[in-house]
């Protein structure tokens, strides 16, 4: 029996110290206040001839995204120094974005339909922005033969007006850039849908050249290392970095760190690129019909990262006209539209490798929701059914419990006999077990398989965008933040308490004592856990009491 004792104590060791570890990068990240970038103002560099700012084009093999890059001068930069008139905006009924003419590249979206807090009159979430102290965003422009984003800097754009809203019965804003260039005339062309976070972007060529004109559109992401998902809760720190889909993985992950040591580059069909956050993720989706290079690195020895594609190479015959097209994604993660928008585009919402569970969690949740329109609610019947599902495994666990309490005046008994030889004491107790035909260890297994269960529900409920700023009832307005008045957290440890009652006592007395010390342990690193995670545990513990009563009772009575 000692194995069994130094295994039981070995793992709540473990436990407490991945708690105890995950309490210290909690305590870390909300030491040192970060700067907020969400209301900073857009940063509007000076074009190249003020020099002042430069921006600079390194190109290479056309399969390369190039290095668009912005390059401080030792000049101070006056707040004036360019009109407002280089900003346009659009807003749609989800999107807020503002619209660089110089390159067209998009430098803020503001997501309508999030919002920073749930305080009245709360801001709406940004997630892509370019100010002093942080850049996040989208690139997009042509390169090769005919390209407009060239080695003497980027192009631009004229636009008939700066501000552009999606009307009532309108379903979508069309915003057209405009640049002449080579005896061809280019319309760059931004799409956007009502009720959709999926932006098209469109290169439309006409060729009045007497010669064939041929570029590659390119899409890249340029972003800084700062992480926004510092939160309220101890739940475990959500991806942050770059992904894409590559022929021998559906889903690969690049942090900074690993575009810090190497680029990476890929070719792919289709295929797509992202930059992953907590809940929210904005990606290029290039052409699913034609070859695309794909790259990942970091630019130069500042804190910038990019992640892009190039695309096959699109010829324009002489006074004819084309076209190059792709798609940007800048949203939450809705896992059923990213399915719609491109193949393994909704790994982005990230289960691990428990995703194959997960997912129809999901699904069960969601279906919930849609018959009782409460995120919690769905939660727990959602609990209630997986502990259905379980019940045969469960039972036999907790059956298998109520015999050894059942038995405990015995091994008490016999524990006072041998208990100065543990050799003795371990031979008798093994033959009791066999006498009685207990396992002392047969409610282990049906825990065991349960465990990736409750492993990938406890990653739904951390990576649903949904449950982000989702009220329950009275206190709980929130099931992605702490409890907090701790009310679920202490009915956890109740309820872990009264569970403990009902099971045999371990025969070790240091071992009893670990036990009995669980729920107050427990109780406290949940005070600081999602409310939505801890709403699920409480419910399973309640229904494990509920369970393990009933049982014990029935076998009491045999």
């Amino acid at each position: 029996m000692d194995w069994q004792r130094s295994a039981l104590i070995a793992a709540i060791v473990l436990v407490f110290g991945l708690l105890f570890i995950r309490w210290n990068e909690f305590q870390e990240a909300h030491g040192p206040v970060i700067t907020e970038v969400n209301n900073e103002s857009v940063l509007i560099p000076p074009l190249p001839e003020e020099r002042v700012l430069s921006s600079e084009v390194q190109q290479g093999d056309t399969s390369d995204i190039p290095e668009l890059v912005q390059r401080v001068e030792e000049v101070q930069v006056k707040e004036n120094v360019i009109a407002e008139a280089r900003l346009v905006t659009v807003k749609s009924d989800v999107l807020e974005v503002t619209i660089d003419t110089l390159g067209g590249d998009i430098v803020r979206v503001a997501l309508l339909q999030h919002l920073v807090s749930q305080e009245p009159g709360a801001d709406s979430f940004v997630i892509l922005n370019r100010t002093q102290s942080h850049t996040y965003i989208a690139q997009s422009g042509l390169i090769g033969r005919n390209g407009t984003d060239t080695a003497a800097g980027r192009p631009r754009f004229s636009v008939s007006k700066t501000q552009y809203e999606l009307l009532e019965g309108d379903t979508q804003i069309i915003v057209d850039l405009h640049l002449e260039q080579d005896d061809a005339r280019l319309t760059k062309r931004f799409i956007f849908k009502r009720d959709n976070y999926l932006v098209d972007i469109v290169y439309l060529v006409e060729n009045h050249s007497s010669e064939v004109w041929q570029a590659h559109l390119f899409g890249q992401i340029q972003r800084d290392s700062h992480n926004p998902n510092i939160n309220n809760t101890m739940a475990p720190n959500a991806y942050l970095g770059a992904a894409l889909t590559t022929d021998q993985d559906k889903y690969k992950k690049f942090d900074f760190q690993d575009m810090a040591e190497g680029a990476f580059k890929a070719e792919k069909l289709g295929g797509w690129v992202a930059m992953v956050q907590h809940y929210f993720v904005s990606a290029w989706i290039p052409d699913q019909n034609a070859n695309n290079s794909y790259q990942l690195r970091k630019l130069g020895s500042k804190d910038l990262y990019t992640m892009g594609f190039t695309s096959s190479a699109v010829d324009v015959a002489a006074g004819d006209s084309g076209e190059l097209r792709a798609s940007f994604y800048v949203g939450p993660k809705d896992q059923y539209r990213m399915e719609e928008i491109s193949p393994y585009l909704d790994l982005t919402i990230d289960y691990g490798w428990l995703w194959w569970i997960a997912k129809p969690l999901f699904y069960g949740l969601t279906m919930f929701h849609s018959l009782v329109g409460n995120w919690g609610w769905s939660i727990i019947f959602l609990t209630f059914v997986v502990k259905l599902l379980f019940f045969p495994l469960s039972a036999a666990s907790y059956r298998s419990m109520a015999r050894m309490r059942k038995l405990q005046p015995e091994m008490a008994r016999l524990k006072e006999l041998y208990g100065d030889d543990r050799q003795k004491m371990s031979q008798e107790m093994m033959a009791f077990y066999k006498k009685e035909k207990v396992n002392p260890m047969g409610g282990c297994l049906p825990m065991l398989i349960q465990m990736p269960v409750f492993i990938a529900l406890y990653w739904v409920l951390n990576e649903s965008v949904e449950l982000r700023h989702a009220p329950f009832i009275l206190w709980l307005t929130d099931l992605s933040q702490k409890d907090p008045y701790y009310v679920l957290p202490i009915l956890n440890g109740i309820s872990m308490y009264i569970l403990q009652t009902l099971q045999p006592a371990p025969p070790d007395p240091m071992q009893a004592k670990v036990m009995r010390f669980m729920p107050v342990a427990f109780s406290f690193f949940f005070m600081f856990f999602p409310a939505g995670l801890v709403l699920y545990w409480t419910v399973n513990s309640i229904l494990s009491i509920a369970q393990q009563w009933t049982i014990t009772r029935k076998i009491i009575r045999e």
